[in-house]
């Protein structure tokens, strides 16, 4: 359970993200990085090696803690966004084509990674290409609410997706550590701990 919530974690803070993009433009950029380089990670040893350490997630697991104990804490709308996601990573995984596609072009992408850096404008508008032509037409769309301003700002949409791209990802990672719904149902309290405890780091 304890990497299970790490990895809902990882799909909560890249979706907190393209949240704050479409209402604000922006993203803050650490947490960013950390949703990004976990793309490239294609061999990581652990759940906590994909993001380099669960420090790097805390926004996320202080956003799972939220959601799972509800109240004034929970937001609905990221609520959505999330379910659709692990929504779409089934029909993601279950594409002939599109997992092999979609790992040949991070491939091609982690040269410009290196160079640049993981959320360098040509590195996000790639992966957000990527993300268009290979995720978006296996599966359900994922609703993005925010200001119209920003949304038709054709740079800061790659950049949604590509953020989206992360969310899956970590969608992807949780189901491969044995994540299902009934983890909603009966692990809430036991994914709280867990998000505690990571949050808490090493005693």
């Amino acid at each position: 359970m304890k990497d299970r919530a790490l990895a809902l974690a990882g799909l909560l803070q890249a979706v907190q993200l393209v949240q704050q993009m479409a209402q604000n433009g922006q993203a803050e950029s650490q947490p960013l990085s950390a949703c990004i380089e976990s793309l490239f990670r294609f061999d990581a040893e652990s759940p906590e090696a994909v993001y380099d350490g669960a420090a790097n997630l805390a926004p996320g697991l202080r956003r799972l803690i939220g959601q799972l104990e509800g109240g004034a804490g929970r937001d609905p709308a990221l609520t959505r966004m999330a379910m659709t996601v692990l929504h779409l990573e089934r029909a993601f995984m279950r594409h002939p084509n599109a997992p092999q596609a979609v790992h040949d072009g991070l491939e091609q992408i982690a040269r410009q990674r290196e160079h640049f850096g993981p959320t360098h404008a040509t590195v996000l508008g790639r992966l957000g290409e990527l993300y268009a032509k290979e995720v978006s037409p296996v599966g359900p769309r994922v609703l993005v609410q925010g200001n119209p301003v920003y949304l038709g700002q054709p740079d800061l949409v790659g950049e949604v997706r590509a953020t989206l791209l992360a969310a899956l990802r970590a969608a992807v990672l949780w189901r491969q550590l044995g994540g299902s719904y009934w983890d909603f149902l009966f692990g809430r309290r036991a994914m709280v701990q867990a998000a505690r405890d990571w949050l808490d780091g090493p005693r």
